[in-house]
């Protein structure tokens, strides 16, 4: 398994989620919406995407390399996708490593047809599940870690396809919101934890409409779809060709612990998560790391566009003025595809720029959403000072990245994070910044929750900041324990 990190930002430095799901039954125009959705989550997942259609008989797929409009480039490969349902993957490869084979959704032909999958989030115990179907004659065809699900349904003994896909689920540990087709229906589905976002909408009357399915809200809106609710932890829902739709809960109970880094970073801000404007929730934090973390400054500094929303929050509470001093490209490619340390800080300095005549002699506060290893942090301090600026306090909106994610967050082996090699203030020197905090746990759930962190019982998976993982890490288990006991060396 890949256990390399989340959104890591074009210059390696930030949280990157892996991938976005989007799914359509009941229209005509399948492919097309499914398409339109796709590029309207191309923020969770940049390496890859793919489409599958079924027109009630067959599946028909279209995968590559690329971004949508990359790979979807006219009507004519629409065209080719037809039926009245589909579904639909963006990707940033956290398990399985690139190439074309790993792209999804995947889809085979089983013992009661075809059926197809796409998911967003980590299997954990993949490779064990991988080596015992293995030894029992399964033959892969991708290095996935969803390509699993799929065999654990070839090989259930159950009657119905639901029962087959739920006995699958239930060997499964880890996180995964899921889209899943076969000739006659949608199934979506979600980790009884709900790690993973997902929710549900409708084009057209709320009775008999096509029924929508995302990984974010903003994909509903962008295709003219009403929200209707999100997919709750554990739920199974059915949704059949002739537009019967029925919930199942077949996990039990359990407390839900979506991913706080939904608020943080990964979603975009026009969605909706947990019941909460994303964006109103990083407004939110800004002003909770203001309470928590200030600082005499002239001018409050976003780092674009993660810390846009926490910049403003941070400067309407603590009244120093807000500024765009850092100027963002948006026609720079994405720098942690480059091979080299030099050629990602070369990449930042292509897609940040300081806007030299409002920083020149300024004393500034910078907002960033995270610091993962640092060197994007460094880059950005070493700029503002380029530019001329007399002081630079860095700020971020989120608690210490000090654990690897192993929920469908590509995140750098623990080795690699600066919070677990270093202290608050070798962590200062090393970025170069004047002073240097970050909210706390119990600031960041109240910013998001209204309440503190219980640490009976977390509302959010916060592992990234805690190491408190919410599941049992089977594949894991030896790498997870030699790290805990390993002693970082902290720079005195």
């Amino acid at each position: 398994m890949n256990l390399t990190h989340p959104y890591l930002d074009p210059d390696g430095d930030k949280l990157r989620e892996e991938c976005g799901v989007f799914g359509v039954i009941g229209s005509t125009e399948a492919a097309a919406i499914t398409a339109l959705g796709l590029h309207a989550l191309q923020h969770r997942g940049q390496e890859a995407c793919g489409i599958v259609s079924g027109d009630g008989r067959d599946f028909f797929a279209r995968r590559g390399l690329g971004h949508v409009a990359q790979v979807f480039s006219d009507q004519q490969l629409l065209a080719e996708l037809p039926g009245h349902m589909a579904s639909g993957h963006v990707r940033y490869s956290t398990t399985g490593g690139q190439g074309l084979r790993n792209v999804q959704p995947l889809h085979a032909d089983l013992a009661r047809g075809g059926f197809s999958i796409a998911h967003n989030g980590n299997i954990s115990n993949a490779g064990q599940l991988r080596r015992q179907l293995v030894e029992k004659g399964a033959i892969f065809q991708s290095s996935s870690d969803t390509e699993v699900i799929i065999h654990l349904i070839a090989t259930s003994r159950y009657p119905t396809l639901l029962d087959r896909f739920v006995d699958a689920l239930r060997m499964v540990e880890g996180a995964y919101s899921l889209i899943c087709m076969t000739p006659k229906r949608m199934i979506a589905c979600r980790d009884p934890l709900g790690i993973r976002p997902l929710v549900m909408g409708r084009l057209g009357p709320k009775d008999n409409g096509a029924v929508v399915f995302a990984s974010e809200t903003v994909a509903l809106d962008v295709v003219g779809a009403t929200f209707e609710r999100e997919i709750e932890p554990g739920e199974v829902v059915e949704v059949r060709q002739d537009g019967r739709m029925s919930s199942h809960r077949p996990f039990g109970v359990h407390g839900p612990r979506p991913c706080i880094f939904e608020h943080v970073y990964f979603s975009r801000p026009d969605s909706l998560f947990a019941g909460r404007s994303v964006y109103e929730a990083r407004k939110a934090i800004g002003a909770q790391l203001a309470l928590e973390c200030p600082t005499d400054a002239d001018l409050v500094v976003p780092v674009p566009d993660s810390g846009v929303p926490a910049a403003i929050g941070y400067s309407q509470q603590s009244g120093v003025p807000f500024e765009l001093g850092i100027i963002r490209s948006h026609y720079v490619g994405r720098t942690f595809i480059q091979p080299s340390d030099g050629a990602r800080h070369s990449g930042v300095k292509r897609k940040h720029n300081a806007n030299r005549a409002l920083v020149e002699g300024k004393r500034i506060v910078l907002i960033d959403d995270s610091i993962v290893r640092g060197t994007t942090s460094m880059k950005i301090v070493e700029m503002m000072r380029d530019a001329g600026a007399r002081e630079v306090h860095f700020r971020v909106a989120s608690p210490p990245t000090a654990h690897s994610c192993f929920y469908g967050v590509d995140t750098p082996e623990r080795s690699k994070l600066l919070a677990a090699r270093m202290d608050l203030e070798p962590m200062r020197e090393f970025i170069k910044a004047d002073s240097l905090a970050f909210i706390s746990i119990n600031g960041l759930y109240r910013a998001v929750d209204g309440i503190e962190r219980d640490a009976a019982a977390p509302r959010f998976c916060d592992a990234c900041f805690t190491g408190d993982y919410p599941t049992s890490l089977t594949d894991l288990a030896e790498r997870t324990q030699s790290e805990a006991q390993l002693s970082f060396d902290k720079v005195a």
